[in-house]
């Protein structure tokens, strides 16, 4: 399939999705073709699922444009089964499995989804190394790699890859395109990098990582090395730069967050929403993705 066809341009915009991408300075990858819905089996809207979110394991289930996409492997393949089936879906309709970065909490299981489901593996080539180099992916005979910055097109779908300061190698967050809807996987972010802000402007829905309480984190266990990580330049958001990064950024576009990637140690769900609710009030409808269980539909 040439990259860029079938792909619809959004409300406004000028042209095709090739001429579209292309200003905005996206290079569109090719991938596999995909085949037309049956008629009556054309999925409206735009579902997601966190089936896991946090240091114990992430990854998340999209639907969009009739294509259906995972992001990211660090839970069992038997895990990702059954919670897809608690939620009416089947890990055998997924399209793509596509990786973040290499840290054994979001890749150590591309291998098993790989052998498992026939999930070809997307990641950038230098992430897949960086996770090999860990040991425990085994052979994989599906690895398509793409290059930070770039986007992949599925069908009608565009996912854009965005470049991220966290200290994972190649690490990047996505954007998952429609043509109508945008949502945003923005996790493991680094810092509160120039980009993010009118990325979220774009945004109908994101998933955000809002990862620990500054207080609980400086009180806790953690050594003092690991601390000074995660607060750093190159670690995770707090709640309160999630909380105010949304504060700048939310338009009257933006339908609902997720806040996600919440430490065990060092944050609860409780204050992740209490620290965003006092800095947004009412404005935005907020969701907290579990550690342990996957969230129900949220949709778009």
């Amino acid at each position: 399939m040439e990259a860029g066809a079938g792909w619809r341009a959004g409300p406004g915009a000028p042209g095709d999705g090739r001429r579209l991408y292309h200003n905005r300075g996206i290079r569109l990858a090719q991938v596999a073709p995909f085949a037309e819905l049956p008629a009556g089996n054309t999925i409206t809207g735009m579902q997601v699922i966190s089936l896991q979110s946090g240091s114990n394991g992430n990854c998340i289930y999209v639907e969009a444009g009739g294509v259906r996409l995972l992001f990211d492997a660090g839970i069992s393949g038997r895990q990702a089964q059954l919670r897809l089936a608690a939620r009416g879906r089947d890990i055998a309709d997924v399209d793509a499995l596509l990786i973040s970065h290499d840290h054994s909490d979001h890749a150590r299981c591309a291998g098993v989804f790989q052998r498992k489901f026939g999930l070809p593996v997307y990641a950038t080539q230098r992430t897949i190394q960086a996770a090999g180099a860990y040991g425990g992916l085994g052979a994989m005979t599906d690895v398509r790699c793409f290059e930070a910055g770039g986007g992949l097109l599925f069908g009608g779908v565009v996912v854009e890859t965005i470049p991220t300061p966290h200290d994972g190698v190649d690490g990047v967050a996505f954007v998952v395109d429609d043509g109508c809807r945008r949502l945003g996987i923005l996790t493991d972010l680094g810092h509160v990098f120039d980009r993010l802000t009118p990325l979220i402007q774009s945004l109908d829905a994101v998933v955000l990582e809002s990862n620990y309480d500054p207080v609980m984190l400086a009180r806790g266990t953690y050594p003092e090395p690991l601390k000074q990580r995660i607060r750093g330049p190159r670690g995770h958001l707090s709640n309160s730069e999630s909380a105010e990064l949304l504060c700048r950024a939310a338009s009257g576009r933006l339908r609902w967050a997720c806040l996600a990637h919440l430490s065990a140690e060092n944050n609860t769900p409780q204050t992740a929403l209490a620290c965003h609710q006092s800095v947004l009030g009412s404005r935005l409808p907020l969701h907290v993705a579990s550690r342990y269980e996957p969230s129900e539909v949220l949709e778009l």
